[in-house]
């Protein structure tokens, strides 16, 4: 039996075995192409922990025959990377995988870099942190960088069977049979994270009692714990997953903070940092909107970090908005006029546009009537003054009707019918 963990002993031989990013490995796309064309280029890879950054990397290298050095730039000394640049020398290309790339300092990045740049090493970083803002720009000005996403469910079913099918580097010799409960906890329980999925099922496996029929069998329970994550029934593409997305915009609309925080640790324990990002955004400009303009710009900076922190943490910046959102003043004032307008337009009460308003700036549009008699609001002391913008077929429409809810609208409120009056 090997001593080398299963997620090390699955890692695809080539490209054509890499679970998911089918972004950047499918046919046609760039890496895809790189492989084909035989012509590999220094990249980095990043994206989240367990989406197979290293493993992408190994299989690049495999598809074209090329020797590759694992380094990581957190433990390994320039003079590892100097021993790396002198096997380069003597075999004639070398693949440096550099895991960790963020963490290259200054010395080793300067001894690389000439390496990197005459083509004698070909750079293959990788990192979960944006190399944007966390890699030297002398090295991303010389690398192609590329994004690996978190893996769907699918993809990590589909690694995990094969594990558990593979008898040569998975557990194929230990006859496990896999129960479907099981299978979809693993699945869902990794949050896209495949490392984390093989090795809770290798634990599994490792630690289930034969049957008496001699096979390993490996039930939901059993993968529950060996993920340390109970299992939650909540189906991204089903009815479920909607109804709690439905009661989580609702309980905000409604000001219940402690059910709004109840649907979200739902959403967050099935790890959908998309659906909450979008439902938080459309609360803050739906149901919140002019009574509390702040709430969307927090809103959105909160989602920013949860997205650079990833979960675990994500959830802190998380849970203050949905407070902020669930505790402000409530206006839709601002899409349902909006509304209002389209509405007309869609059913045709539109009008001519007065003359006064249509645009001036050609030879000839005075002698129209085009910009005649149009006053410049800034021409006057209150920056403002009277007259007509709406076609003379609704002038009198009015789509806004202003809320009281909220020190801001409130302001406006009170703006607006001082000008209307």
């Amino acid at each position: 039996m090997s001593t080398q963990p299963l997620a090390f002993r699955m890692r695809p031989k080539n490209i054509d075995e890499v679970i998911g990013q089918t972004h950047l490995v499918g046919e046609g796309k760039m890496i895809r192409r790189m492989v084909d064309a035989g012509r590999l280029h220094s990249m980095v890879l990043y994206g989240p922990p367990g989406t197979g950054k290293t493993s992408m990397a190994i299989g690049i290298a495999n598809s074209m025959n090329i020797r590759y050095k694992l380094l990581n730039a957190a433990i390994h000394k320039k003079k590892d990377m100097e021993i790396a640049v002198e096997e380069a020398k003597m075999s004639g290309q070398l693949v440096v995988i550099l895991d960790e790339v963020h963490r290259l300092d200054k010395a080793k990045q300067d001894f690389l870099l000439p390496h990197v740049e005459s083509n004698l090493i070909t750079l293959i970083g990788c990192t979960t942190s944006n190399p944007y803002h966390s890699i030297n720009p002398a090295i991303r000005s010389r690398t192609h960088i590329f994004e690996l996403h978190r893996l769907e469910q699918e993809d990590v079913k589909k690694a995990v069977q094969r594990a558990v099918n593979d008898k040569v580097n998975g557990l194929g010799e230990l006859s496990i049979e896999l129960e479907s409960e099981a299978i979809e906890h693993f699945a869902n329980a990794a949050n896209g994270d495949l490392r984390a999925a093989l090795n809770g099922l290798e634990l599994a496996a490792y630690s289930t009692p034969r049957d008496s029929d001699g096979k390993i069998v490996i039930d939901l329970e059993t993968a529950e714990a060996s993920m340390q994550k109970k299992s939650f029934s909540h189906d991204k593409g089903g009815d479920a997953h909607y109804d709690v997305l439905s009661a989580f915009q609702k309980s905000i609309r409604g000001s219940d903070t402690d059910a709004a925080l109840h649907y979200l640790g739902r959403l967050i324990e099935a790890g959908d940092l998309d659906s909450i990002a979008r439902r938080m955004l459309v609360c803050a400009y739906e149901d919140i909107g002019l009574a509390n303009p702040q709430a969307g710009p927090h809103t959105l900076a909160a989602i920013e970090s949860a997205e650079r922190v990833g979960f675990p943490e994500a959830r802190i910046p998380l849970s203050v908005a949905i407070i902020e959102l669930c505790l402000s003043p409530k206006s839709n004032s601002a899409y349902t006029a909006l509304d209002a307008a389209l509405a007309d337009i869609r059913k045709g009460d539109t009008g001519e546009i007065p003359s006064h308003l249509k645009d001036a700036h050609y030879k000839g549009a005075q002698a129209l009537g085009r910009g005649v008699d149009y006053k410049y609001p800034h021409a006057y002391d209150a920056g403002w003054v009277k007259q007509q913008y709406l076609p003379d077929k609704i002038k009198h429409k009015q789509y806004y009707h202003p809320k009281d809810t909220g020190k801001f609208e409130k302001n406006l409120k009170q703006i607006y019918h001082n000008l209307k009056k």
